[in-house]
């Protein structure tokens, strides 16, 4: 008896030892990798300006995979991983592994980029197996799962903040009372924000750090406070009419801006939600904005997000102390949102789709751009069926 089941043991360890484990596949060189993005950039060069942010953070995706290196002052250089082989203005390029790169050459041989996907087109072909990678929106990123895809998250790094307009605007007068400031600060339901329209893909957010960076995000509040934001808007005679501005192409931000709006109505302050395009004069007293980390140090990550508001909030953008402490970083950031000139309200990560062939993916930190030079493409996994099953 004792003798077969050493037998049994022995047969069922060598069984064992003898499957495949998928996370110790070796890497194969080959293969395009089909990459798809909502942004249409219409050049690559760096002396051609971007039409709006969206196309700016595109670019500077498709530069560093054919560069080497980028500077402090954002510029561009040496060769890099790919080589661009074919560009046609808005709607594709097609990069090729350089043989030669000092790093190493990449595992795939070329990548194909198509430009102007809207995010539902995304998500789609990335269900159909028609792409092997995309950006998916954080508020989309459920439903996409939910469908079969494969979703990947970074940190939360990206802050969706309310700003209230500094500067002199033609069709503003004066700018907005603190209190009322703080009212609105205080009437918006941030959980509701992340819970609905985020589909619980987020963080609320009090300050203007991440707590994995800072440590003190814990700090800020997060809490609505109807009551008191009733209170102090009631202090405000006459009334003032607040317009809020958000993306007129961004669906997140309106929608985020129409749940301000109910919040701040049943506090009592009258504020209208209304989209605004990019160079054109409008009368909006406050704006939704999106700010992505450009570093995981807190410092650094901080006086960069100063120097993006500062002449937008009129807050002050004077340098942290070299170096600074934890305890100057959260001064620094207390102060700017006590001023309530800038109003943190979420925190979103950035939120990848891939295919089932693509191996090694690691989503990029703050600061950081794909790592497509790192990935490989797995034959066994390609091609999905016309229903887009594995």
């Amino acid at each position: 008896m004792l003798r077969r089941l050493a037998a049994s043991s022995t047969g069922l360890a060598i069984l064992l030892t003898a499957l495949p484990v998928e996370t110790a596949r070796r890497p194969r060189y080959g293969g395009m990798l089909r990459v798809e993005i909502g942004a249409a950039v219409t050049s690559l060069d760096p002396a051609v300006a971007t039409a709006n942010q969206e196309e700016a953070a595109a670019k500077g995706q498709i530069d560093s995979l054919i560069y080497d290196t980028r500077d402090a002052d954002g510029t561009f250089r040496g060769a890099g991983a790919f080589h661009l082989t074919a560009f046609e203005s808005g709607k594709r390029a097609v990069l090729a592994a350089t043989e030669d790169y000092r790093l190493g050459r990449p595992f795939v041989d070329s990548i194909e980029i198509t430009m102007g996907r809207g995010a539902r087109d995304r998500i789609v072909d990335l269900e159909l197996n028609k792409t092997d990678f995309a950006e998916i929106p954080a508020e989309d990123a459920r439903r996409a799962a939910e469908r079969g895809v494969r979703v990947s998250r970074s940190k939360p790094d990206e802050l969706l903040a309310l700003v209230f307009l500094g500067g002199a605007e033609p069709k503003r007068m004066r700018s907005v009372d603190l209190r009322v400031r703080e009212a609105l600060a205080l009437s918006i339901d941030r959980a509701a924000i992340v819970n609905f329209i985020l589909q619980k893909e987020g963080e609320p957010a009090g300050g203007l750090l991440p707590q994995w960076s800072s440590g003190t995000a814990f700090l800020f509040s997060t809490a609505a406070n109807a009551v008191h934001a009733k209170e102090l808007s009631a202090q405000i005679v006459p009334a003032p009419k607040i317009v809020l501005g958000y993306d007129f192409g961004d669906s997140l931000e309106q929608a985020v801006a129409e749940r301000i709006a109910v919040n701040a109505r049943e506090a009592g302050i009258r504020l209208t939600a209304q989209a605004v395009r990019p160079a054109v004069e409008n009368a909006a007293d406050a704006r939704l904005v999106r700010l992505r980390m450009q570093s995981t140090r807190p410092a650094l990550a901080l006086e960069d997000f100063m120097d993006a508001l500062g002449a937008m909030a009129k807050i002050e953008a004077t340098g942290l102390p070299e170096p600074a402490s934890p305890e100057d970083i959260y001064n620094r950031e207390r102060a700017i949102v006590s001023s309530y000139r800038v109003v943190p309200l979420v925190w979103l990560p950035r939120v990848y789709g891939l295919s089932a062939r693509v191996r090694d993916w690691t989503p990029p930190g703050a600061g950081e751009f794909w790592p497509l030079a790192d990935v490989w493409l797995d034959a066994l996994a390609e091609p999905a069926s016309e229903e887009g099953k594995q």
